[in-house]
């Protein structure tokens, strides 16, 4: 079980900067969505507690950003230190990044904090895990929304009875988010499930009403919503001012304020767009090797140029305080807790982990 603490009867996470949002000044083409959700894992072997110096790192999904800056991730660590390996491979997503952690399949893996809170309430399916998932560092944000083709739709309260709906493909932890926010203004509506990719033609052939969209950083746009706009007159779906206070509420989800300003190519764009958001770190076992961790966070904040250099969506993290970004209320592992001491960064509302 997970290790005992005091359960508040809601879902509590820490509102911080996530819910700011930020300037959309970055829009590009990346691939994948960087979230949670289906495809195949390629797992192989099993990672233990990383005594080894050998790091498996799970993300996301091969075609998602995530993966591909796990990619870069492991190359830095890979060109500036001996004792410590990263193998950065794909997964299924949050949730599944849990279980591999449960079974030694993996050392480090990035969730969100829909995911962490779940764990750390001991909500299903984390209920039994034999660990205390404790945090390393911050990768990035997600500001999802939802969208369509249909004309006239500005906000979500425009579903109608019988749309169909996929909020992120099933089984993802961000669908579970979006269907939390989407029922403040409906629940009737037919549930789909439709992968990133594919929901632009399924939109222009009318089999979906409305989708799912991310903004990476608040700033960027993947590839796949790129081709959805360029291929239909796609809105983008704000969430309506009479529920915007009960969703800021709601414990359990995060609002964030997103200046669209810059962004072209939509058929409808609320400015600015009130979305929820997901903030997306790198968590361990807290039995992970106190040696190999300390020497992989020395390793990536000590090369955090180069790690912009592999991948533009790391630039945030050159600022070393990106590091602790948007914590969750989740201890963080001793050697992350030392490290960000003596880097002057660690602050006392953080929660140490045990020994």
């Amino acid at each position: 079980m997970v290790a005992s603490r005091e359960r508040s009867s809601r879902r509590t996470f820490l509102k911080t900067t996530l819910g700011a949002g930020g300037a959309l000044t970055l829009a590009g083409c990346l691939e994948g969505d960087g979230g949670s959700g289906g495809g195949n894992s390629t797992q192989n072997g099993s990672g233990g507690s990383g005594a080894s110096g050998d790091l498996v790192m799970l993300t996301s999904t091969e075609t998602t950003s995530a993966y591909a800056m796990s990619q870069g991730i492991s190359a830095v660590v890979s060109e500036n230190a001996d004792e410590v390996s990263v193998d950065a491979r794909p997964s299924e997503g949050t949730n599944a990044n849990i279980g591999a952690l449960d079974r030694n399949e993996a050392d480090i893996v990035y969730i969100q904090n829909w995911t962490a809170n779940k764990v750390m309430e001991g909500e299903d399916p984390f209920g039994d895990i034999s660990f205390t998932p404790n945090q390393v560092h911050h990768l990035y944000d997600l500001g999802w929304f939802l969208c369509t083709p249909n004309e006239g739709w500005e906000t979500v309260a425009d579903i109608e009875s019988g749309s169909r709906v996929s909020p992120t493909p099933r089984g993802s932890g961000t669908a579970e988010m979006l269907e939390q926010a989407l029922s403040y203004v409906t629940e009737d509506y037919e549930r789909v499930s439709t992968d990133y990719g594919s929901q632009g033609s399924a939109m222009n052939e009318g089999r979906l009403d409305v989708g799912a969209g991310t903004f990476v950083n608040f700033s960027v746009e993947p590839s796949w919503l790129q081709e959805m706009k360029s291929t239909t007159d796609l809105r983008v779906l704000d969430f309506p001012d009479e529920v915007i206070g009960e969703l800021e509420d709601d414990p359990a989800i995060v609002i964030s304020e997103i200046e669209t300003g810059e962004l072209d190519g939509y058929a409808y764009l609320p400015e600015p767009l009130r979305t929820p958001a997901l903030s997306y770190n790198f968590v361990v076992r807290n039995d992970a090797d106190y040696d190999t961790i300390y020497t992989y966070l020395e390793t990536v904040y000590g090369n955090r140029e180069a790690l912009q250099e592999r991948n533009q969506l790391m630039a945030p993290l050159a600022e070393g305080e990106q590091f602790l970004a948007n914590p969750y209320e989740m201890p963080f592992h001793p050697a992350a807790a030392d490290f960000y001491e003596e880097q002057g960064v660690w602050s006392d509302e953080y929660e140490r982990g045990d020994e």
